[in-house]
């Protein structure tokens, strides 16, 4: 099964290569490291074995972050190589560079991964979320170093699509040493698959534990008052293509009944900046862009945020958040709430949330977001939020609510992950 799964590899490569190397606008790009994605990786030039985290991208990236900030505080010798596929996780890998070494995740292929892990020698694999390829898991579990997912999701699409493929999780369950599941509904269905319950676990969603920086929050505000005065502020956030349009057309409608309501958009995708930019002022919006550092003056209705790593001091200067990635039918299946219910903002999402089912639902139930599809929709909603301080606040304070009853998966995974790894 894995020779067949090698052939089907090598044979879709060049178009996963072309879409992984192909050079865009505001795309960072892999230069001359692309040489690491074929097992040409720079040593880890240390005697003690360091621990081998891979995050595929920016999203798995941020999740990842309070976990390794926690590992560093209690155990600061410890050694950590952060692996990501894209440059974009490569570009957002650059925030931890106090706390990890990075390098470029050797593709599916063998002669890679072996190159790698002899010049990492890697005390223990874990990953984040669910990104299994057969070869790895192969090559990392007969060298004897243990497999640990965290964080990990299964969600009913990509349980189906195992479920048609006879033979393939029987590849790779075996391989896992322990799966850390978000919640009891993940976990049964990497039971149903074959993995053996001794070998599954549910630790809680780490996105729970954000830790934001005081001072993130302090600098956002006063970014605010100095940029934008005492305007009311709405952001999409982690937009994707198809998105944006709708946005801006609701906010044509706003700005009717507001006329001073600024939006700010945050592109999932920093390749589709310049894309972004082009469709907003095609829409006759006047747009200023966070790179260009300019004075926002009143006439300006789109702030474009064209940066990495400053999601939370965009969330910090907004009044309402909509989650993007959820207006697209099964495309994409929505992104995290956490992150903006944990500062305190009022969100709304579209009717596309399935990979955080069970985190948008539990918001919902409480009273912490709204879910809204149609341009009608999404004017009620961020209406009756622009309207009303009282409804802001009821909303901002179930969501802080939730995030800190969901809390704790840091300390449960780390107390886990103690348990395979003499690194810890």
């Amino acid at each position: 099964m894995r020779y067949l799964y090698s052939l089907v590899f090598v044979a879709l490569l060049p178009l996963y290569l072309y879409g992984l190397y192909k050079s865009k606008k505001d795309k960072p790009s892999v230069g001359k490291r692309w040489i690491e994605h074929f097992g040409f990786t720079p040593p880890v030039n240390d005697s003690i074995e360091p621990l081998w985290i891979h995050a595929v991208s920016v999203g798995e990236v941020l999740a990842i972050t309070p976990l390794i900030k926690r590992l560093h505080t209690q155990q600061p010798s410890l050694k950590i190589v952060l692996t990501t596929t894209t440059p974009t996780g490569a570009k957002q890998a650059e925030t931890l560079a106090g706390y990890v070494s990075h390098r470029y995740m050797p593709l599916d292929l063998s002669f890679a991964i072996r190159g790698f892990l002899k010049n990492v020698c890697p005390s223990t694999l874990v990953i984040v979320e669910t990104e299994l390829w057969p070869n790895l898991l192969h090559h990392v579990e007969k060298r004897g170093i243990p497999i640990l997912v965290v964080n990990a999701r299964l969600s009913e699409r990509s349980f189906a699509r195992y479920k048609k493929i006879p033979g393939l999780f029987q590849m790779i369950g075996p391989k896992l040493s322990e799966v850390m599941c978000h919640h009891s509904q993940d976990a049964q269905r990497f039971i149903k698959l074959g993995l053996p319950p001794s070998k599954v676990s549910i630790t809680g969603s780490i996105k729970y534990d954000v830790d934001i920086s005081p001072d993130t929050s302090e600098h956002g505000r006063q970014l605010r008052k100095a940029t934008f005065g005492q305007r009311n502020i709405w952001t999409l956030a982690s937009s994707h293509r198809g998105e944006d349009e709708q946005i801006l057309q609701v906010h044509k409608v706003l700005l009717q009944r507001f006329p001073d309501l600024l939006l700010i958009l945050v592109p999932r995708h920093p390749e589709r900046f310049h894309e972004v930019f082009n469709v907003a002022t095609k829409n006759g919006f006047n747009v200023v862009r966070r790179s260009a550092g300019t004075q926002v003056s009143s006439d300006v209705s789109v702030y474009l945020a064209d940066t990495m790593g400053e999601m939370f001091t965009i969330l910090s200067m907004s009044d309402i958040c909509f989650m993007g990635g959820s207006l697209l039918g099964n495309k994409v299946g929505g992104h995290n709430l956490v992150e903006p219910a944990a500062m305190g903002v009022p969100t709304i999402i579209g009717p596309s949330y399935f990979n955080f089912k069970e985190i948008t639902q539990g918001l919902i139930e409480e009273g912490a977001t709204e879910v809204a599809g149609s341009d009608e929709e999404i004017i009620r909603a961020v209406e009756a939020l622009v309207s009303s301080k009282g409804l802001r606040e009821a909303r901002a304070k179930n969501a802080m609510r939730v995030v800190a009853q969901n809390g704790g998966s840091i300390a449960k995974t780390i107390e886990k992950l103690t348990g395979h790894t003499a690194t810890l």
